[in-house]
């Protein structure tokens, strides 16, 4: 079964970026899926000419969850822009969110601070599988850090990439503008 990139064109509407970053950013992603499908068919390509104990099949395995993450990451990143804003209290995820940090404000606090500290990654709002919490995660890279058996429902891409040609330094900014974007009925769908 080969990836295939999605179409996140709509985007290009929003005017939130200009079209050079999101097209560069596309760019980005569908390397990601390129390269997920080159590594796939390596990977099994050297299983079944019995090559696997290989170094470079080790090498290979390593790099797909790299690879892999950042094609799933930016297709939920890209899949939750678009929208206009908070819907409102008195949803399942308002509900939720207002259970689990006290309050909305609260919960959107803690998670624009994550969004704010130095380094590159990903913010990512969590749902835990086995008991429906959620949480807020820095993911540092990729392939490290994600949280085992949780389900993303909001992600947050703050990879220089993703504001720096628009926004330069000003991180705050972009969190704002990405905040007054989201697609809260995509991020609610995730729910589990």
């Amino acid at each position: 079964m080969t990836y295939i990139a999605q179409d996140f064109s709509k985007l290009l509407e929003l005017k939130i970026f200009s079209e050079t970053l999101l097209l560069n950013h596309f760019t980005l992603y569908q390397g990601y899926v390129a390269n997920t499908n080159k590594l796939l068919e390596s990977l099994d390509y050297m299983l079944k000419e019995n090559t696997f104990s290989r170094p470079e099949f080790a090498e290979m395995k390593r790099r797909l969850g790299w690879e892999f993450n950042g094609m799933r990451l930016h297709e939920l990143y890209f899949g939750n822009l678009g929208g206009k804003g908070f819907p409102g209290t008195g949803g399942k995820l308002s509900d939720m969110l207002s259970d689990a940090f006290g309050s909305r404000e609260a919960w959107e606090t803690d998670f624009k601070a994550a969004g704010a500290m130095r380094g590159i990654g990903w913010v990512v709002l969590c749902q835990d599988k086995t008991n429906g919490r959620l949480m807020n995660f820095w993911i540092n890279e990729h392939d490290a850090g994600h949280p085992a058996g949780c389900t993303p429902l909001l992600i947050m891409d703050v990879f220089e990439h993703a504001f720096m040609l628009d926004y330069g330094l000003k991180r705050a900014v972009y969190i704002d503008t990405f905040f007054a974007n989201i697609d809260w009925a995509a991020v609610e769908s995730r729910l589990i």
